[in-house]
């Protein structure tokens, strides 16, 4: 663009030096600008080491001709730093040429420097013109040296600087997934042992019911084996005919059922189904510590559970009408409602609202996006 601006720069001023003197003979010197605008179109779309090359060749003997003309119309006056030579001497330099790296774009620019001044002072002295040192194109290549030098620099700042910020990357992404996984950990231990602790502690006295055992058990194998780190993918099935009964949502209804609270299941329950299994999953766990909340907490043996899907959100609610609380007043120790629902819904995309008055009950509702995409669960993966 630079050296496009030069060429018709001194291209118009041959034009109006000869509309001002029309005996003196420059026509031929526009002729002689005509193939280094070619050149310079063919530069510019096509990029190539032959046609930088052309350019520099056509724009030396094209310089060279202007020059030779005008110094020959001008006898005695012509000197080789006139406007309309440096004009296209600073076209030459900036080439720009091909190839990586700053030192290549340096060596085209000085290529075209160099070249520039050998075609003016070779015109200057044929004719005898006055040679004088050319300043104001020395500059400008003493510019594009400096320019071209400082963005090299500033490039290899750049790459030496871009593996810390990709190690700083790195990092936050493995902080990000600790985060997911101490949440994960918190909760389930959550679940497991302190809960467990609770269900015994309700048993009468003697051995455990063999059902109760046996979810211990399991729940144990499961915190030990480390099986709690990966998706639970168990009710992946769930839209089928008997898919509610195998649900870890149904299986956490009738664990409450066994500690002895009333559960009733009132709404949609197959809109589970449209729920990822990983927020199944968690809507189903977060379900179980509400009713287990319920049963530690409450004082009363009857809690409800709705299920609603609309449109793209699927909302569970589970309401009891016992003692209800004071949520912000709660002690830093009780964990349950604050890591086993409310962080464990937020941690897969939903939202958690708690309603509750002392001595009315309380109501606590889930709410969990339908959509497939969960830029939180891709992170942790």
């Amino acid at each position: 663009m630079i050296a496009l601006v030069c060429l018709t720069a001194a291209l118009s001023l041959i034009l109006l030096l000869q509309s001002v003197a029309p005996t003196v003979l420059l026509w031929p010197a526009m002729i002689g600008l005509l193939p280094i605008f070619a050149a310079l179109w063919l530069l510019e779309n096509y990029r190539s080491w032959f046609f930088s090359v052309t350019y520099l060749l056509i724009g030396t003997v094209s310089l060279y001709w202007v020059v030779l003309v005008g110094s020959a119309q001008f006898p005695g006056e012509a000197t080789t730093d006139s406007f309309i030579f440096t004009m296209a001497k600073i076209a030459l330099i900036f080439v720009g040429g091909t190839g990586f790296g700053v030192l290549r774009v340096i060596a085209w620019s000085a290529a075209g420097f160099v070249l520039g001044e050998s075609a003016t002072v070779a015109a200057a002295l044929q004719t005898g013109a006055i040679i004088t040192p050319d300043v104001t194109a020395t500059v400008v290549f003493i510019g594009v040296v400096l320019l071209l030098a400082i963005i090299g620099l500033s490039r290899q700042r750049v790459q030496r600087a871009q593996p810390g910020l990709h190690r700083a990357a790195r990092d936050e992404h493995l902080s990000d997934i600790r985060h997911q996984l101490e949440l994960r950990a918190a909760a389930m231990m959550h679940d497991t042992i302190l809960n467990h602790l609770a269900a015994v502690s309700a048993s009468p006295d003697g051995e455990l019911r063999p059902e109760l055992r046996d979810r211990v058990e399991r729940d144990l194998g499961i915190l030990v084996g480390e099986e709690w780190l990966v998706d639970d993918n168990t009710d992946e099935d769930a839209a089928g005919h008997d898919g509610w009964s195998a649900s870890r949502l149904f299986q956490s209804i009738d664990e409450a059922r066994d500690l002895g609270l009333e559960v009733v299941l009132t709404g949609d329950r197959n809109a589970i189904s449209r729920l990822t299994a990983p927020r199944r999953l968690a809507v189903a766990l977060a379900v179980k510590q509400c009713l287990v909340n319920v049963v530690k907490h409450a004082g009363t043996d009857r809690a409800e559970v709705v299920i609603y899907g609309a449109g793209t959100e699927i909302t569970v609610m589970v309401i009891d009408g016992g003692k209800g609380f004071i949520e912000r007043e709660t002690s830093v120790d009780r964990l349950g409602l604050r890591q086993s629902v409310r962080r464990r819904i937020e941690s897969v995309g939903g939202t958690v609202q708690v309603w509750s008055t002392p001595g009315t009950g309380t109501s606590v509702l889930i709410s969990l996006p339908v959509s497939e995409s969960d830029p939180v669960l891709e992170a942790a993966s």
